[in-house]
């Protein structure tokens, strides 16, 4: 398995009462789109937030956040998550909030 179940039950869970919510298979992992915009998802490891490069520096002061570089590369405005902040709901729904602000203001594809 490529990735968690119990990260992506948690993820279900804090997104169950949001609208546009939908999952995708994508990069070994799942993801939750939010209009059809890329918000979150689980992989091997943990998982990563979609915050944007306004609220990148937010982000990356949650302990347990780090740049995302899948390709060895760092990607702007996207946040790697470890499984310690998984684990915190507190931390897990504050960098959640900051993705659902940054993609919940992107017009729906």
């Amino acid at each position: 398995m490529a990735y968690d179940e119990g990260h992506l039950a948690l993820l279900r869970d804090d997104l169950q009462d949001q609208t546009g919510i939908a999952e995708k298979k994508m990069f070994g992992g799942i993801c939750f789109m939010l209009n059809g915009n890329m918000l979150c998802g689980v992989h091997k490891g943990g998982g990563m937030f979609r915050v944007g490069k306004e609220l990148e520096a937010a982000a990356l002061a949650i302990d347990g956040a780090s740049e995302m570089a899948f390709t060895k590369r760092p990607m702007p405005g996207f946040i790697d998550a470890d499984e310690d902040l998984f684990a915190d709901d507190a931390r897990r729904l504050k960098i959640l909030r900051l993705a659902l602000d940054y993609v919940g203001d992107m017009p729906a594809k």
